[in-house]
């Protein structure tokens, strides 16, 4: 284990501009706090299309099959237990166009320990109530061999399912068969570099692809290829594990481990949906779109009136609460 300070400065060295928001007039809101006491480390997040103004959740490593449904207040109205599964690093949680929930059994903080990671899947309850289901299980692989993921992404629409690698010198973007198989393994290939991810999501149209870090997040436009838009702003948490869009699309929010947790909430002021394939990406309303994907005028260079020297002080101690935080983590999380 490297010490705090390395930790602080290698995270720094990655960080660069992402540290600050892109733009002034976006900045994040807390939009509630988890409550229950069983939610230690929330490590994914997505938003019921079932039940509006609830979101799914679930705990990293060692926590056991369960899948949580927390509404707008932060309270629990379901825990779902997995019949038979026996999870093993669960990172990620996402809703694919079949209404099921697609669950990442995908962590690997050995980077190369374990050859084949797993997803579960199971219809969304249409009643929020305690429950046990029976998911079905997908073997996973990845054609370059082992590593450590966090995000997995279920497109809306095509159903297709993604897993971003992370690493601190740069992942990879890992595409799934068109259709996953219960029988046999399901081999994950290449097709995009990413920056280091602990979550992803793609918007309710299947047109925009978030991934965030513990510092910062970006938003792609999704053509079967990620391309990126601009940088967005992010909280500053214990550990910012999670995020997914609002049901409506509207806003990205939000998630970290820790116990009474915060979720957090940024509206996309100036995102519209990206242009369809073949055409040029609008430019976020309010001003025209400059070569590095943000609105001209858009106060990139600021954090809400805060000059670069005090945004990089707060990165700082920032990271390097992180890194003494990691240094104190037991194995597995």
């Amino acid at each position: 284990m490297r010490s705090g300070a390395a930790a602080a400065g290698a995270l720094l060295i990655l960080l660069g501009p992402a540290a600050l928001p892109a733009a002034a007039d976006e900045r994040p809101e807390r939009l509630f706090t988890v409550h229950d006491k069983r939610i230690t480390e929330s490590s994914g997040l997505a938003a019921s299309r079932a039940h509006p103004g609830v979101y799914w959740t679930h705990n990293d490593s060692d926590d056991g099959p369960y899948v949580y449904a927390v509404d707008g207040e932060g309270r629990t109205v379901a825990t779902v237990t997995l019949r038979g599964i026996k999870p093993r690093d669960v990172e990620a949680i996402s809703l694919g166009p079949d209404g099921r929930l697609y669950v990442g059994d995908i962590g690997d903080n050995l980077d190369g320990t374990w050859p084949e990671v797993w997803i579960y899947a199971f219809p969304e309850p249409a009643e929020l109530h305690d429950q046990t289901v029976t998911a079905v299980r997908y073997k996973v692989r990845y054609e370059d061999g082992p590593r450590d993921a966090e995000a997995l992404m279920v497109h809306p629409v095509t159903g297709r399912a993604y897993i971003a690698s992370k690493k601190q010198s740069g992942g990879g973007l890992y595409q799934g068969p068109e259709a996953l198989s219960p029988t046999g393994v399901n081999t994950f290939k290449r097709i995009a570099d990413v920056p280091w991810v602990t979550d992803g999501a793609f918007s309710p149209d299947g047109r925009r692809l978030v991934l965030r870090g513990y510092f910062g997040s970006d938003l792609y436009a999704w053509d079967g290829t990620p391309k990126k838009l601009r940088s967005l702003d992010v909280p500053f948490q214990r550990q910012g594990e999670s995020v997914t869009f609002s049901a409506d699309g509207t806003a990205v929010l939000y998630g970290s481990e820790g116990s009474d947790s915060d979720v957090w909430r940024l509206r996309l002021t100036q995102d519209a949906a990206p242009a369809p394939s073949g055409s040029p990406a609008a430019a976020p309303s309010g001003g025209a779109q400059t070569s590095s994907g943000r609105a001209a005028g858009s106060g990139s260079g600021s954090v809400g009136g805060t000059d670069h020297a005090l945004a990089a002080l707060i990165a700082v101690a920032a990271a390097i609460g992180l890194a003494k935080l990691w240094s104190g983590r037991r194995k597995g999380s």
